[in-house]
């Protein structure tokens, strides 16, 4: 029975909801993350819900700490059926602010650490002819303004999931992009931008969010089973994604128009 899976981004907010949703169908799960207190927290819930597994601390920056995590599957599970690229960071502001190291820190991990995931654990998906759900964004679709970097990487997240869509298909291995809008998550904790102001924004945007981490991990569940490659959990995010599809300039058009505005209020002297 395929029912090894692992997390990168476990200890809090989706990756937390995902390990639980898969853990109520009794999964053995291999937790990580940066932290290990918030691993320790995700692997005591994990057991209340009926599942089981390990936890290892790892910086989807390094390589080498994924390749390491594979091993541990390997040893643990005796291999691996589904891996969950999670882990990412928050930033934001406008492009003419954001420094050279801003985009290097979103890229390293928003990006090269989803690459580096598939990459180190591609051997044992091979054998269990098993699955990928990389963790994007809808910024990934829609390119929101005073967020490129972010834009750029979630971005890289979807064209690297279609490329390994047509390219793993021939080895039975499957491929899921799930494209969350804001939703309530502790991502604000490792935000990082130029203004507070910027930050303040999308705390607000969070806060408004209807849908919860765990309602997004319960539609990722129902659609894996289903097959469906691009996930997009919100409804306003499959209405904008069908906008952009039939009449991108409007989009664009709406897009700028949100920028100006929010040039306004990120202005000395005004609410």
């Amino acid at each position: 029975m395929q029912n090894r899976m692992m997390i990168t981004g476990a200890g809090s907010g989706l990756g937390r909801e995902i390990a639980l949703r898969w853990a109520c169908e009794g999964w053995r799960l291999a937790l990580s993350d940066v932290g290990e207190e918030g691993l320790k927290q995700t692997l005591a819930m994990v057991r209340e819900a009926g599942g089981s597994g390990f936890i290892q601390r790892c910086d989807v920056r390094d390589y080498s700490q994924l390749v390491a995590l594979a091993q541990a599957c390997e040893t643990q599970f005796g291999g691996i059926d589904v891996i969950v690229n999670n882990a990412g960071v928050a930033s934001g502001g406008f492009f003419a602010e954001l420094s050279l190291e801003d985009w290097d820190w979103q890229i390293a991990i928003n990006l090269m650490g989803v690459v580096k995931g598939c990459k180190a654990f591609l051997p044992l998906l091979e054998q269990s002819k098993g699955r990928i759900i990389n963790i994007a964004s809808m910024a990934a679709l829609m390119q929101g303004p005073a967020m490129s970097n972010y834009n750029v990487a979630k971005a890289g997240v979807v064209a690297l999931s279609e490329s390994l869509l047509v390219e793993l298909r021939q080895l039975d291995i499957g491929v899921h992009v799930v494209c969350p809008s804001f939703f309530q998550t502790n991502l604000l904790d490792s935000f990082r931008g130029p203004t507070p102001a910027m930050k303040a924004q999308v705390g607000k945007l969070l806060e408004s969010s209807p849908i919860s981490a765990a309602d997004i991990a319960e539609y990722i569940w129902q659609q894996v089973a289903r097959g469906q490659f691009m996930i997009l959990p919100h409804e306003q995010g499959r209405l904008a994604w069908h906008l952009k599809q039939h009449d991108p300039q409007a989009l664009y058009d709406e897009m700028a128009s949100m920028a100006e505005k929010m040039r306004a209020k990120a202005r000395p002297g005004q609410s």
